[in-house]
C-alpha cells in the first residue's frame, strides 16, 4: 500500500503538456524578465529565495516589489533565515511599509551554526505572479558579480515558465505560505483566491518537482536517477555542489559502459572548500569509469541544471548532494522538449570548453596528502548528514 502511494505521488507530478518555457542565463536575463513581470503584475505576487543580497540588482527587485504593493497588489515575499540573515532591517521595514508581507524561513536562533538541523532551509528560487506566469530556478536575487572576483557573471539558470504547469507551482507555494504563517502564528491565506490561467498556444512537456520532508522527500532525486538509467546518447550534468550518493554514481558509470557520453561540469573556484574537498574523493572513481569531469573556473558556478539526450532537461535550485537532496526544500522544473534540451546543452557545452578538463591518470597520481584530505571531508560531510536526520545516503 506504501508503495502504491508513493508512486501516486510521483505520477501527480510528472508532466504536463501545453506549456511555455524560456531557458533565463545568468542576471542579465532574469532581472529584467522578473521585475516586468512584477511590474505587470495586476493582483498577487509569491516571491520565494534563499538569498535576498543588499546590491543594485536585489534593490532593483526590492524597489518593483514596493511599487507593486503601493498600487494595491497582494505581495507576499519569503527569505530564508540564514540564506538571507545579512538582509538589512531598513529594507524589511521599506518593504512592510509599503505592504508588502514577508515571512522568515526557520528564523535564526542563539548558537544556530552549532546546530546541525539549521542546515534544513528554504533553498528553493520561485516566483509566481499573477497564477499565470512563474520563474523557477537557481537564481537567488543577488548580484552577478557579488562577492565573486571575476569579471564574468555568475554562471546560473532560471526557467520563465507559463501554461497548465502553473497550477501545480501556485498551488506549491500557496501550500507553503500557509504552513510557515501557520508555524509562525501569523495568517495564511487571504479571503481571495485566483485561479490559475495560462495562453494556450504553448507546446513544451514539462513537470514541476519539489524536495520537502513530507510527501515529496525523494522526488527530483529520483527524477534523476530514472533520467540517467534511461541514457542513450549524452549526460550533461552541471551542479555547483556535486555529491552524490551511491545509486547516482553507480547510474553514471553504467552510462559511461554502456557508450553513453557523460559529462560534468562542477565548481572550479568554490565558497566552500571543505565541501569541494569531499567532493573531489569521488573524482578518481568517476574518472576512472570513463566519466568527463570539468571544473569550471571562469567564474562562480551556481547552475543546478542537467541534459540528458537532448530531450530531457532539467533546471531548478538544487545541487545533486545530500545536503539538497535530503533536507533542504527544493524545486526544480523537468523539461521534455528536444528544442529546450538543444538550447541549454549548447550553453553548458560553450561553458565546458572554457573549463579545466580533469586528466584521469593525473588523478590517479594525486599525492596521498590530498587523498586523505578529501576522504576526511567525504567522512565528514557522512557524519554531518546522519547528525541532522537526513536519511539515507545511497
Amino acid at each position: 500500500m506504501k508503495d502504491r502511494l508513493r508512486q501516486s505521488r510521483f505520477r501527480s507530478s510528472g508532466p504536463v503538456a501545453g506549456n511555455q518555457v524560456r531557458l533565463l542565463q545568468s542576471g542579465a536575463a532574469f532581472f529584467p524578465a522578473l521585475i516586468g513581470a512584477i511590474d505587470a503584475a495586476q493582483a498577487e505576487i509569491h516571491l520565494e529565495t534563499y538569498i535576498f543580497n543588499a546590491d543594485p540588482s536585489a534593490e532593483a527587485v526590492r524597489d518593483a516589489l514596493i511599487r507593486a504593493a503601493q498600487r494595491g497588489i497582494r505581495v507576499r515575499l519569503m527569505i530564508d533565515g540564514v540564506g538571507s540573515r545579512e538582509l538589512p532591517p531598513s529594507w524589511l521595514k521599506l518593504l512592510e511599509a509599503a505592504g508588502v508581507s514577508v515571512l522568515v524561513y526557520r528564523p535564526l536562533v542563539s548558537g544556530w551554526r552549532a546546530n546541525p538541523r539549521s542546515l534544513r532551509r528554504l533553498h528553493r528560487k520561485l516566483v509566481v505572479i499573477d497564477a499565470r506566469i512563474a520563474f523557477v530556478g537557481g537564481m537567488n536575487l543577488i548580484d552577478d558579480y557579488v562577492p565573486t572576483r571575476f569579471d564574468a557573471p555568475r554562471l546560473d539558470f532560471s526557467v520563465e515558465v507559463q501554461g497548465p504547469l502553473l497550477a501545480r507551482i501556485h498551488r506549491s507555494v500557496r501550500r507553503l505560505w500557509r504552513l510557515v504563517a501557520l508555524s509562525q502564528l501569523q495568517t495564511g491565506e487571504g479571503k481571495t483566491r485566483l485561479e490559475p490561467v495560462w495562453p494556450t498556444d504553448g507546446h513544451v512537456r514539462a513537470a514541476f518537482i519539489v524536495r520537502d520532508n513530507f510527501a515529496h522527500r525523494r522526488d527530483i532525486e529520483r527524477a534523476y536517477l530514472a533520467a540517467l538509467a534511461l541514457a542513450r546518447e549524452d549526460i550533461l550534468i552541471a551542479s555547483a555542489y556535486f555529491l552524490p550518493g551511491y545509486r547516482f554514481r553507480r547510474l553514471l558509470k553504467k552510462a559511461a559502459a554502456r557508450g553513453v557520453r557523460v559529462q560534468l561540469l562542477v565548481q572550479g573556484h568554490t565558497d566552500h572548500p571543505f565541501f569541494q574537498a569531499a567532493a573531489r574523493a569521488l573524482y578518481r572513481d568517476l574518472l576512472t569509469a570513463g566519466v568527463a569531469i570539468y571544473e569550471y573556473g571562469v567564474s562562480e558556478l551556481h547552475a543546478k541544471v542537467a541534459v540528458v539526450d537532448c530531450r530531457w532537461a532539467t533546471v531548478g535550485s538544487s545541487n545533486i548532494d545530500p545536503f539538497s537532496l535530503l533536507m533542504a526544500r527544493e524545486a526544480n522544473v523537468v523539461v521534455e522538449d528536444a528544442m529546450f534540451s538543444r538550447d541549454l546543452q549548447q550553453r553548458l557545452q560553450q561553458a565546458i570548453d572554457r573549463s579545466n578538463a580533469l586528466n584521469p591518470a593525473d588523478w590517479q597520481r594525486r599525492g596521498w596528502v590530498r587523498r586523505t584530505l578529501s576522504w576526511l571531508a567525504y567522512g565528514g560531510v557522512r557524519l554531518l548528514v546522519g547528525l541532522v536526520g537526513g536519511g539515507r545516503w545511497v
